[in-house]
C-alpha cells in the first residue's frame, strides 16, 4: 500500500490540487450511501475531467496498488460504492481511493437519425432525457433517483427502471462503451453499430458488473422518437393473477405500446396516501391491488383512450377488476405516477429491509402468497408491502417494522439476515433471481453466493481475475472474501 503523501501529490499533477479532495466537510458526501447502510474510508476523493486523467489515475493505481471506487451519483441502494481498499491486519477495510465521475458530465452528441445520444459517464439521467426531449426524442430509463444518479452508474448496475417493459433495461439501451482498463488502457467502443458480429461482445461485461472490471467512462445510448400520445389508467383488482391476465389482454390489443404496468399491494398503497403530502386514491376504497398502465405511441393523433377504455370495459364485465380510473388530462397521469413513486418516501422513517427479487411473470402472485406466510410465522409483527414491475417480473417486498423495534445495528441486521434466507429459499423454488436491478454490492454477496451455481460464480471470479488480477478495482463488491 502506498503512502497517502505520494499518492497525493502525484494525483494532483494529473487532475490539479482543487480536484483532489480530502477535507472531510468536501468528501464527506461521497462517503455516505443514500440509506446511511455504509460509510466509506477514503484516502481522498478525486475528480478526472477527461477519459485520459481517469486513464492516467487507474495507471497510477495500480503501480502503487492503490484500490479505487468509482463513484457515480451515489445513490445505489447495496453499498456498490461504498469507498474502502483491503481488510486490515486487524479484520477492518483500509481507506481507499474515491474516484467520482461528476466533472465528466458532457453530452457529446445527438444522432435523430442513429437514434442515439452520446454521453460522458457523469452525465446526470434526468440532464440526458432533457437533451433527448429538446431535438423531439426520448430516452426510456426512468427511475426514481433520475434527478442525482449519472449514467455511467446506471450502466455499471444494470438498472432497470419503470419504463423496462417496453424499453427493456439499461442493458438494452448501450450501444456502445468507453472504458478504462486498470491497466490505463482505453477501450473505445463508442461506434453506434447494430451489427458486430466480430467475437465475444466485450462490452456486455462491463454492464452490471458494478466497476469491478473497469470503469465506465462515456457510452452511446439508444433514444427513439418521443411518444406523442400517450394514455395512463389505474386500475382496481383483488389479486395479482387478475393483473397478469389484464396485462395479457392489453398487449394483445396495444402489442409493444404498452409501456407500463406497475402494481402496488394495499397496505403499501395506504401507507403512500397517509404519508405523502397531495397523495389521494382514486377509487372510493382501497382495493388489494393498484395496477398503474401506460400506453404510448410515438404518431401524433392517436386515439389511445377509447381502445383502452374498451380492454377495461370487458375486463370489468368478467370480473377480472373491480373499478378502474384513466386520466382526463397529464395532471391526473402525474398525481397516479405520484402513488407509485411514493413508495419509497412513504417507508423513509421507519425500519425496512428491502428486497429486489424477480420471478417469471405468470409466479409473481405466489412469490406473494408465500413470502408472506413464511415471513408472518417468523416474524408475526413485521408488515409485508409489495410493489412491482407487473410486466418484467420484478416484485419489490418491503417488510416494515415499527420505529423502536431493533436495539441497534446488530440486532436489525441479524433479521435482515433471517429475511434473506427466508426470500431467497421461495425466489430459488420459483427459478427466480435474488436481485433484479439494484445489485450486488456489499449487501447481497452472501446472497449472490448462496443462490448462484458454483460453475457460474468461478466463471465470474475468473473473469475478474483476468481484467483486474491485482484486485484494485472496486474491491469488496459482488463477492466475498476469498
Amino acid at each position: 500500500m502506498t503512502q497517502a503523501p505520494t499518492l497525493l501529490s502525484r494525483l494532483a499533477e494529473i487532475v490539479g490540487d482543487k480536484h483532489v479532495l480530502v477535507e472531510q466537510d468536501r468528501i464527506a458526501g461521497f462517503l455516505i450511501d443514500v440509506r446511511r447502510s455504509y460509510e466509506g474510508k477514503a484516502i481522498c476523493i478525486v475528480e478526472p475531467g477527461s477519459t485520459e486523467e481517469v486513464a492516467a489515475i487507474l495507471r497510477l493505481c495500480t503501480e502503487l496498488d492503490q484500490p479505487v471506487t468509482p463513484i457515480g451519483g451515489n445513490t445505489g441502494l447495496v453499498g456498490g460504492a461504498a469507498v474502502r481498499g483491503r481488510p486490515g491486519p486487524d479484520g477492518q477495510d483500509t481507506p481507499g481511493l474515491g474516484l467520482s465521475l461528476r466533472r465528466m458530465n458532457r453530452i457529446r452528441g445527438i444522432s435523430p437519425l442513429e437514434g442515439t445520444i452520446t454521453v460522458e459517464a457523469g452525465c446526470v439521467l434526468q440532464t440526458i432525457q432533457e437533451a433527448a426531449k429538446a431535438e423531439g426524442l426520448y430516452f426510456p430509463l426512468s427511475l426514481s433517483a433520475e434527478g442525482s444518479c449519472q449514467i455511467g452508474g446506471n450502466i455499471s448496475t444494470n438498472a432497470g427502471g419503470t419504463a423496462a417493459l417496453r424499453y427493456g433495461v439499461t442493458r438494452q439501451l448501450v450501444m456502445g462503451l468507453e472504458v478504462v482498463l486498470p491497466t490505463g488502457e482505453i477501450l473505445n467502443g463508442l461506434a453506434p453499430l447494430r451489427k458486430d458480429n466480430t467475437g465475444y461482445d466485450i462490452r456486455q461485461l462491463f454492464i452490471g458488473a458494478e466497476g469491478t472490471l473497469g470503469i465506465v467512462t462515456a457510452a452511446v445510448m439508444r433514444v427513439m422518437p418521443a411518444p406523442a400520445s400517450v394514455a395512463t389508467a389505474m386500475v382496481a383488482l383483488a389479486s395479482v393473477e387478475d393483473a397478469l391476465e389484464l396485462l395479457r389482454r392489453m398487449h394483445k390489443c396495444f402489442g409493444e405500446r404498452v409501456s407500463s404496468a406497475e402494481i402496488t399491494e394495499a397496505d403499501y398503497m395506504r401507507l403512500v396516501v397517509e404519508r405523502c403530502p397531495g397523495a389521494r386514491l382514486p377509487f372510493d376504497s382501497l382495493p388489494d391491488w393498484s395496477l398503474l398502465l401506460e400506453v404510448s405511441d410515438s404518431r401524433e393523433g392517436q386515439n389511445l383512450t377509447e381502445p383502452l377504455e374498451e380492454v377495461l370495459a370487458r375486463a370489468f364485465e368478467d370480473g377480472l377488476v373491480s373499478d378502474a380510473v384513466i386520466a382526463r388530462n397529464e395532471a391526473q397521469a402525474e398525481s397516479f405516477w405520484y402513488l407509485r413513486h411514493g413508495v419509497s418516501e412513504s417507508i423513509r422513517h421507519a425500519p425496512n429491509m428491502s428486497h429486489d427479487s424477480s420471478v417469471p411473470l405468470e409466479k409473481q402472485g405466489e412469490y406473494a402468497r408465500l413470502t408472506r406466510a413464511r415471513i408472518t410465522a417468523r416474524f408475526p409483527e413485521a408488515r409485508t408491502l409489495y410493489v412491482g414491475h407487473m410486466g418484467d417480473g420484478n416484485m419489490h417486498l418491503v417488510v416494515l417494522f415499527e420505529p423502536g423495534t431493533f436495539a441497534d445495528r446488530a440486532a436489525y441486521l441479524a433479521v435482515s439476515g433471517e429475511l434473506d434466507l427466508i426470500i431467497d429459499d421461495v425466489v430459488m423454488e420459483l427459478g427466480g433471481s435474488i436481485t433484479a436491478e439494484h445489485g450486488i454490492g456489499l449487501s447481497y454477496r452472501k446472497r449472490l453466493a448462496r443462490s448462484t451455481d458454483p460453475a457460474e460464480l468461478r466463471l465470474m471470479l475468473g473473469i475478474r481475475a483476468v481484467f483486474d488480477p491485482a484486485g484494485i478495482m472496486n474491491p469488496g463488491k459482488l463477492f466475498l472474501p476469498e
